[in-house]
């Protein structure tokens, strides 16, 4: 199986999210998983314009889950990416800043 193939894999079908990057049947993470397939096709963007994915696995027991990118835990052997929190100037619905001011005297 190709992780970056254009065309998702039968196994993917069934794949339910998992709220916690796992596998939800038996808890082993994403390392153990038999087959890996990533949905790069439609890539969601968050608040500060950045892309995250599908990533789908299908687990050694069986179970095909699904997570998103950004809730993969960080890699210990990689310095950490910027925060993914909204600043505090920044509306957290629209991402953007406040361009009217501040309505304080």
């Amino acid at each position: 199986m190709e992780a970056f193939s254009s065309i998702p894999p039968k196994w993917s079908d069934a794949a339910t999210h998992a709220l916690t990057f796992c596998c939800p049947r038996c808890g082993e993470p994403a390392a153990v998983a038999t087959d890996v397939w990533i949905n790069r096709r439609a890539p969601v963007y968050t608040h500060n314009h950045k892309r995250k994915w599908q990533e789908f696995y299908n687990c050694e027991c069986g179970t095909a889950w699904w997570g998103w990118s950004s809730d993969r835990p960080p890699n210990p052997w990689q310095e950490n990416d910027l925060s993914e929190d909204v600043p505090p100037s920044l509306d957290p619905l629209t991402g953007l800043g406040d361009t009217w001011g501040s309505f304080e005297p």
